[in-house]
């Protein structure tokens, strides 16, 4: 651990180490912290003595799974590395982790060249503005001269790929054979680098840093992490090349990751990208609805698996704290702006088979798991006594069915997968709950619009506070974030629409919170089957987006399998002996077709795929007639409401509900509409 005096004299940079699996990735960073004197001995990842390959999973498996944090010091700079999971399971966790990068570090292994993940992960780096490097792993395993490397990335990756070495050399004022070659290529990018090397015949030190933060080049550095060869030359590069970023004085933060210790602690692993996180501190938020306020306990920053507690931490850097109960990864924290809905989502459902053991506590500890990764998405469906998590693959179903039976107790086994389809709405549609059985009252009527693809459920206010108090509203709101909500086509969660609260009634003496949560659900429903009785409710699919890359003799087989697969597709590239067709397909559809392509291609076929969003379902009447769903059955989600006459409640129909409704939208005191965020906000007014 360094001391204070350290970390304020040196140029702070948070670097993420991203990679396709076996890329050596682990094994660079062992590489760069031994060089730089971090640690004494340097670790291997098959013989399970990385520094930071902490856990037993990974020593066994040989991936990381988990986010690890640690450190270096090298020539005045101070590089927080984050090393993220390679593994294409677990690729949302390294997504989650981008958000709190400077600057990212992508390994390519020279034998196996650039992969279908790694060009998902530069995509990513794209999508979260993340300056990017490039180490070139393994040259010792291959017999090719590194400009032939280079050029084959910049066909792969980016044009704007140059040599890091001769970057770094031109930083430090230093020069050799060839570095005016990529001076030219890094200025060539850039029209105010290109003036001043046309004026002065050379790049200043700032103008070099200035391209590489600004993503107008990538330093591409070459070598071998297990021997060794390149990593002081790459270490000399990313300190002469990386650059501070400002920082606003104001406190701001974002949660990447939660996890647990060994003793059982929540932790949140935040980076500070305003003011000072103190011990102590008071923070809070909204999530999912609710409003929560909370004391930061413990300030701690880790290095693998050890840690320092310490009484602050500046804007830059990373920490974990304790204390934090509500907030999940991708929370923001004070003046930080929300971020962006996750690219990688998982889009197969499989059912958890509980054995012999309890069902309460596999969900509990399931929730639990939940809580560290939101994207699992624990639901039970109670007419069918089943519980359901979204996973990304079968490795991280095997890691988090050890992980059940390591740190709960728990044996269970997963079924068959299933596709995880969503609904949404092509018109606005209205909606009434009522919720009044004998001595309770609540009435809500909404308004739910078609939204963005991609956007989610978004929740708003447009009622008067005069009409509906505050507070009541707030509540409202929470309801409709606080879970996901089933669409009466096939029960699958509700996305992509805009639901606006316009009116609802309380009662003084008998309404209590779970009131508004029972007429809330019921008035979502209610507007829902209006909205399947005018045909407006559209059933959505996940699509992948595909690169498939084979011989070329096997283009006429893979051409016909696209076109069956209802696929959208460019047409095919040829390049020699081989041929790669890229597009977007139903995931229903290309799943399983990698074994496909295993078997037609001898071997020599390759299919990457990423999630590429949701679309309308290619055979929605198929799918919603084998689904057999009824939404007046699903009672849990209940489109009727309950009245009360005589002192006694009675359910009222759906369709009948708006006949019976005591409140009425009068349009002219509808308010502009404000988000729920606005709402929650403690001086936000409705």
């Amino acid at each position: 651990m360094r001391n204070e005096a350290q970390a304020r004299s040196a140029i702070n940079a948070v670097v993420g180490l991203v990679a396709h699996v076996d890329a050596g990735k682990t094994t660079l960073a062992e590489a760069m912290l031994y060089h730089a004197g971090a640690i004494r001995r340097q670790g291997r990842v098959d013989h399970g003595d990385a520094h930071l390959d902490t856990d037993a999973m990974e020593r066994a498996r040989g991936i990381t799974i988990f986010s690890k944090q640690t450190a270096l010091d090298h020539a005045g700079a101070h590089l927080m590395l984050l090393d993220t999971p390679g593994h294409v399971d677990f690729s949302a966790e390294a997504e989650r982790t981008f958000q709190a990068l400077d600057y990212a570090i992508m390994v390519v292994g020279a034998k196996d060249g650039v992969q279908g993940h790694t060009e998902t992960l530069w995509e990513l780096l794209e999508r979260y503005g993340v300056p990017a490097f490039v180490f070139v792993n393994k040259m010792d395993l291959v017999d090719e001269e590194p400009a032939a490397v280079l050029k084959r990335l910049r066909e792969r990756l980016s044009a704007a790929l140059v040599d890091g070495a001769a970057l770094a050399r031109a930083v430090r004022g230093g020069a050799a054979d060839g570095d005016a070659a990529a001076r030219e290529d890094a200025a060539a990018l850039d029209e105010a680098a290109l003036d001043e090397y046309l004026d002065t015949g050379a790049l200043g030190a700032s103008t070099v840093r200035r391209l590489v933060a600004e993503r107008a080049v990538f330093p591409c550095f070459f070598g071998s992490a297990l021997k060794g060869a390149g990593i002081d030359a790459f270490l000399d590069g990313v300190a002469s090349l990386v650059r501070e970023r400002p920082w606003p004085s104001e406190f701001a933060a974002r949660v990447y990751r939660v996890s647990r210790s060994p003793r059982g602690e929540r932790l949140a692993w935040l980076k500070v990208t305003g003011g000072a996180l103190r011990a102590k501190m008071v923070l809070s938020g909204v999530e999912r609805g609710e409003p929560w306020q909370e004391k930061v306990d413990q300030v701690r920053r880790y290095d693998a698996d050890a840690f320092e507690i310490v009484p602050e931490v500046a804007a830059g850097c990373v920490c974990a704290v304790t204390g934090l109960t509500h907030v999940m990864p991708g929370s923001a924290l004070g003046a930080e702006a929300e971020g962006e809905a996750p690219a990688l989502v998982p889009v197969v459902s499989y059912q958890v088979l509980p054995g012999e053991e309890d069902v309460t506590a596999v969900v509990r500890a399931l929730r639990e798991l939940a809580d560290e990764d939101p994207l699992l998405a624990v639901r039970w469906h109670e007419q069918l006594q089943e519980v359901h998590v979204q996973l990304m693959g079968t490795v991280q179903q095997e890691v988090v069915q050890e992980t059940l039976r390591e740190r709960f107790g728990l044996s269970v086994t997963f079924g068959e997968g299933g596709i995880l389809y969503r609904e949404t709405v092509t018109a606005p549609v209205r909606g009434v709950g009522h919720f009044e059985p004998l001595r309770h009252y609540a009435e809500v009527q909404l308004l739910i619009e078609p939204g963005p693809r991609g956007s989610g459920v978004v929740a708003g206010s447009r009622a008067a506070e005069d009409d509906l108090d505050r507070n009541w509203q707030r509540l409202i709101l929470t309801h409709v974030l606080e879970r996901d909500h089933a669409g009466v086509l096939t029960g699958a969660p509700l996305t992509d629409v805009r639901i606006t609260l316009l009116a609802g009634r309380a009662h003084l003496k008998h309404t209590e919170g779970g009131d508004f949560r029972q007429a809330t659900y019921r008035a979502i429903r209610q507007a829902l089957m209006e909205a399947r009785a005018l045909g407006a409710c559209e059933l959505l699919e996940p699509w992948y987006r595909f690169r498939l890359s084979i011989p070329a003799d096997k283009v006429g087989r893979a051409l016909a399998d696209v076109q069956r697969m209802a696929a959208e597709f460019d047409p095919p590239e040829l390049a020699g002996e081989r041929a790669r067709i890229c597009g977007c397909a139903p995931v229903s559809k290309m799943r399983s077709y990698a074994l496909d392509v295993s078997a037609y291609t001898g071997g020599h076929g390759r299919l990457a795929l990423e999630f590429a969003g949701y679309r309308p379902c290619h055979d929605a009447d198929e799918v919603i007639t084998e689904t057999a769903y009824d939404p007046v059955a699903d009672l849990p989600n209940t489109p009727d409401s309950v009245f009360c006459a005589h002192g006694a409640g009675y359910n009222v129909a759906w369709d009948e509900v708006p006949a019976h409704a005591h409140t009425a939208v009068d349009e002219a005191r509808l308010r502009p509409w404000r988000s729920a965020d606005e709402v929650f906000a403690p001086n936000g007014s409705v």
